[in-house]
């Protein structure tokens, strides 16, 4: 007599099947969460399975663990599953996104709960709207009144405040890349910065003259940002921290930097963040003629898909500006 295969109902404990059998564990634990404590269905388990599993192949790509992943991090995801040839078509690509969204808030979420996230990367991110999560973007002119704005604050702070942000708009570096670039990348005149980027991929970007002038004015008041004493692990950044224990500027206190900004400079704090510097930077050039190859290289994407979303950019801002701007559109004419 045959003994019948286990039935699906008590294959289900314990492991869910298919995808996440190869999950990291924090992630196995977040779906082991969702039977125990929410009584989820194992289809909606598999479906969470299959998002994340698709969000942790994207990640290791880049050498970064799942549960590490930030906020830019996460959006790249997005942007790149947006991108997809298979995502096109509006309806499909809207449920799509809003569905991986929904797996990531949801997963972070029970990061922090558990203690095993201080933050949350997912909470910035936004729902998308129309088939593609197109990026926050602020115009010339918004990048000029920031500027300003920052260099009429005068003494170490706005010195360093423009030197931060000129080398930003110059580069199109990553958050994590700007704090984090050592003093020995402004040693000299560079007109080249050599940055190691995720995965530990090295890149050379140029610097702006704009960038080079606000740099060398900011290297003499560096000292004023340094820890008493020696500096400790903070005398090796460029622009290290007042507290010794986080070594360089972090991350969390330049993007309040950029806020408390926008607000002098009458702009929508919400619009202005690095990583809307960072998107600035990219679509100017495009704006300017800049070739998408060149601009994926000084990104440092390691698929064109990423930057592509740019192209979508323009092509939402060509179609808006037919919309209100050409003569018949009042009339349905177009």
């Amino acid at each position: 007599m045959t003994t019948a295969p286990a039935t699906p109902a008590k294959r289900r404990r314990g492991r869910p099947r298919g995808p996440a059998s190869s999950l990291p564990a924090p992630v196995d634990a977040f779906l082991d969460m969702l039977l125990g404590e929410r009584g989820a269905a194992d289809n909606t388990r598999q479906a969470y399975a299959r998002d994340l599993a698709d969000l942790d192949r994207f990640l290791a790509a880049r050498g970064i663990a799942i549960d590490r992943a930030s906020s830019d991090d996460l959006s790249d995801y997005l942007t790149a599953v947006a991108a997809r040839p298979g995502h096109r078509r509006e309806t499909t690509a809207a449920r799509t996104l809003a569905r991986r969204l929904s797996a990531i808030r949801q997963l972070f979420r029970f990061l922090v709960s558990e203690g095993q996230r201080a933050d949350d990367p997912s909470a910035v991110l936004d729902r998308p709207r129309h088939g593609r999560p197109l990026p926050k973007l602020l115009e010339e002119a918004e990048i000029d009144r920031l500027m300003a704005t920052a260099a009429a604050r005068g003494g170490p702070e706005g010195v360093r405040l423009v030197a931060l942000l000129e080398i930003l708009y110059a580069t199109g570096l990553r958050v994590s890349e700007l704090v984090g670039l050592p003093l020995a990348a402004a040693v000299g005149e560079p007109r080249l910065l050599r940055v190691k980027g995720k995965g530990g991929r090295e890149r050379v970007v140029p610097l702006s003259e704009p960038a080079l002038i606000a740099l060398a004015a900011y290297l003499p008041v560096r000292g004023r940002f340094l820890p008493p004493g020696n500096g400790g692990p903070a005398a090796r950044f460029l622009f290290p921290s007042r507290d010794a224990r986080a070594g360089a500027l972090t991350r969390q206190r330049f993007g309040q930097l950029l806020k408390d900004l926008a607000v002098e400079a009458a702009l929508e704090p919400s619009r202005v963040s690095p990583h809307v510097l960072r998107h600035a930077f990219a679509t100017h050039l495009l704006n300017r003629g800049a070739d998408l190859r060149s601009v994926q290289q000084m990104l440092g994407h390691a698929d064109i898909s990423t930057t592509e979303i740019y192209t979508h950019v323009l092509d939402e801002r060509l179609r808006r500006l037919v919309e209100e701007r050409h003569p018949l559109a009042s009339i349905g004419s177009i």
